[in-house]
């Protein structure tokens, strides 16, 4: 029998990712505040991967605990900038200082993807890209953000790659799928191994 297969992510672009890939799965939100795992362990010299592994996992046992049985997926990602790890601006103000801190340089998007099944961490994964913002006028910046609007808020770089935050790039360097949050090409290579989709 085919396990049932459970995303564990409020994120619509990782929801649109698995289904346009075809995959068959529910959406369980998990119940878990994120600062506070994070909070947990800040003194544990974790890095920005680690991080992003650790929110995932959490994210997928939480769900894992009311759905005996299901393959759940647990996925989040981190940006580095340096040696900060930076969190989904609050407003567009801190969205506005997000852009132009990014601004002519090079930052790093870590996206980890777990499944977890009865409550057991069965495989983690995690994709790194490296992208460079070219340098950005205020003005720019401005106009871009009023284009896109709250949109902006929903990412860690307020922008979506898919989207007009193209325009921010001059340099992309890995997988589009990790810079959307859910390395996709390893995660479906696993849910095969696993008998979860069709091989």
């Amino acid at each position: 029998m085919t396990p049932k297969i459970i995303l564990a992510s409020g994120s619509p672009y990782r929801r649109k990712l698995l289904s346009d890939a075809g995959v068959t799965f529910e959406v369980v939100h998990p119940d878990i505040d994120e600062r506070a795992v994070e909070a947990a362990v800040e003194d544990a010299g974790l890095s920005p991967e680690d991080i992003a592994q650790l929110l995932a996992e959490a994210k997928a046992v939480d769900v894992s605990a009311n759905h005996p049985g299901a393959i759940v997926i647990g996925s989040d990602q981190t940006l580095s900038l340096g040696d900060a790890v930076l969190h989904k601006p609050a407003d567009m103000e801190a969205a506005r200082r997000r852009l132009l801190a990014l601004s002519g340089r090079e930052h790093q998007l870590n996206s980890a993807v777990v499944l977890v099944r009865d409550g057991e961490t069965i495989w983690r994964d995690v994709q790194v890209a490296r992208l460079t913002m070219r340098q950005l006028d205020p003005g720019f910046i401005g106009r871009y953000l009023a284009a896109v609007g709250e949109p902006a808020l929903t990412s860690v770089g307020a922008y979506q790659i898919e989207g007009r935050g193209i325009q921010l790039f001059e340099r992309i360097e890995g997988d589009h799928f990790t810079i959307v949050g859910l390395p996709l090409l390893p995660l479906l290579a696993r849910l095969r191994d696993l008998g979860a989709i069709d091989g």
